[in-house]
């Protein structure tokens, strides 16, 4: 089982890795405020990606600023961000379910202390969790 600092390591490089697949020209100080971490960071990540060949410096042409790169996922960053996706998924959807889990318990604990009536709050809680998931 990974750690949970691996885990938010590899959250935060598929965060990354998703943007500049989508904007490869994104700075590192708007990569940073769009992951959510300090621009440091985003330096550190933007080298493990470029020393793991999961990403490659490229010229931004368009800039008149000549120094500004463009951060292009390569083969195996495509590759790799796939891969990632799979497990990130996964891991959300197990926190989903465990999440719901945890409500139906206490949605079920409140009906239990509360609803002498026989009215049911529960059914109501979980039917507004079910509204969002289709």
């Amino acid at each position: 089982m990974s750690s949970k600092r691996t885990k938010l390591q590899e959250d935060t490089h598929f965060r990354v890795l998703r943007l500049l697949q989508e904007n490869p020209e994104m700075s590192q100080r708007e990569l940073a405020e769009a992951v959510g971490v300090s621009v440091g960071g985003i330096h550190y990540v933007l080298n493990a990606l470029i020393d793991k060949g999961l990403v490659k410096l490229g010229n931004f042409t368009a800039a008149e600023d000549k120094r500004r790169y463009a951060y292009v996922l390569t083969a195996k960053g495509i590759s790799e961000k796939a891969a990632i996706t799979r497990r990130f998924l996964l891991r959300k959807m197990e926190e989903f379910e465990a999440l719901r889990a945890e409500i139906e318990a206490l949605s079920a604990e409140i009906d239990d202390d509360a609803a002498p009536s026989g009215t049911s709050h529960r059914v109501c809680v979980i039917g507004r969790l079910g509204q969002g998931m289709s």
